[in-house]
């Protein structure tokens, strides 16, 4: 690898676009990282990048009929990077794909027909799924010699025992695929790591992860390894999100579409966009908009969010048999004060006594000294997986097999 060479993440989400760029080392220094936020909302989306020497840029993006946010904001981002680092040859890119289905448990060399198998599980993660492929698509044209590397969102979850993995649902649709995947994977697994480097001991033992965002959803970990989460077949289960639904009675779909005339259309457009907080609140998916707001739907979709959020906690801890640790991250677990407070309030059932004034100060453990289950508040870092996840593979490419076939069926 020649001094000149990089790597770069990109990390596209149902509401942004996130990505990193890394000098390509065994250290991956960080050379440039930023998002592209406000993605689908009715005001401009803006580009934020931040260069490693303090430089900041912020450019607003027009929207342009016809066209989807995300390949506009992609278009953005290339065109910036290129101009910043016109001498450096972009030799990797690590993709993050959310939805790898039942044979991906590793990162993997993209070529033209997985892309094209990849995209068979779109219906899956219609929020993500086809924003990864398009990111991929335009970063194999940006840069043609480049490695293209996805990593998978559900890969982490792939040692699930069968118990956590399966529905109550004749076999037969197990074996097509249709089974609990677990989504953030990338997230718990940097969590899982970093947690072995801050506190050895724990890690070793059972820990929930919350990763607390616009999406959102837990992980059980035993000796750092997924046994469980809240999120299913789809990234639609477990905890309610900004605008998706979270946990739903089947039986709600089948009402709405007999009852109420709705098409499968109509109700993935509910289901994903037009749900959680959003529709909950009638007013916004972001945190940070409801608790300012002050008004009684804003109040009650968030409280909301926090009694479904401490069933699934309690939830996660009975499948590890108790708890020695619980992580908070996202964009809500690392910043909103509030909701922690209330997430965490009265557990001490639990083993959880929250400090008020570190959860006020944002300290890295928000736990009292006394408390036996360490809560700790830690920034997730999916970027910096992924690039690590390519630099693995880029190093093993000599003696690298051949990815799995899909043979996971749909239809």
């Amino acid at each position: 690898m020649a001094a000149t060479d990089l790597l770069l993440t990109l990390n596209a989400g149902s509401s942004s676009l996130k990505f990193a760029l890394y000098g390509l080392s065994q250290a991956l220094p960080l050379l440039a990282h930023g998002q592209v936020e406000g993605l689908g909302d009715e005001q401009r989306p803006r580009l934020h990048v931040s260069l490693a020497d303090g430089e900041r840029h912020t450019q607003a993006l027009a929207h342009q009929a016809g066209r989807p946010d995300h390949d506009t904001a992609l278009d953005a981002l290339l065109a910036l990077l290129q101009a910043q680092f016109p001498r450096r040859k972009v030799r990797a890119v690590s993709h993050r794909v959310v939805h790898g289905g039942p044979e991906f448990a590793q990162p993997v060399r993209l070529d033209a027909a997985l892309l094209h198998a990849l995209a068979a599980f779109s219906p899956l993660a219609p929020l993500h799924q086809p924003h990864n492929l398009a990111g991929v698509r335009a970063a194999q044209a940006a840069f043609p010699a480049a490695v293209q590397v996805a990593c998978f969102d559900t890969a982490f979850h792939r040692s699930h025992p069968f118990v956590a993995d399966t529905f109550a649902l004749p076999r037969r649709f197990y074996e097509q695929g249709v089974r609990r995947y677990g989504f953030h994977g990338l997230s718990y697994e940097y969590i899982a790591r970093r947690m072995r480097e801050v506190d050895p001991l724990r890690a070793q033992g059972r820990v929930v992860v919350a990763h607390l965002g616009n999406g959102a959803s837990m992980c059980a970990l035993l000796n750092g390894r997924s046994v469980a989460s809240t999120m299913g077949f789809t990234a639609l289960d477990g905890l309610p999100m900004g605008t998706r639904c979270g946990q739903l009675d089947p039986g709600v779909l089948l009402y709405l579409m007999s009852e109420q005339g709705m098409s499968a259309a109509e109700i993935s457009e509910l289901l994903y966009t037009n749900a959680g907080l959003k529709g909950l609140s009638g007013e916004s998916h972001d945190v940070r908009v409801l608790e300012a707001s002050g008004s009684a739907a804003a109040r009650e979709a968030l409280a909301y969010f926090v009694d479904r959020a401490r069933r699934e906690l309690a939830g996660m801890t009975s499948c590890l048999g108790g708890l020695d640790a619980l992580v908070l991250t996202g964009g809500i677990g690392e910043n909103a004060v509030g909701v922690r407070a209330a997430l965490l309030r009265d557990l001490a059932w639990m083993g959880i006594q929250l400090d008020p004034e570190a959860n006020r100060d944002n300290a890295a453990v928000i736990s009292s000294p006394g408390s036996p289950v360490c809560v700790r508040v830690m920034p997730t870092d999916e970027e910096r997986m992924l690039a690590e996840h390519a630099l693995e593979l880029l190093a093993g490419d000599a003696g690298s097999t051949p990815p799995p076939e899909l043979t996971c069926s749909l239809d």
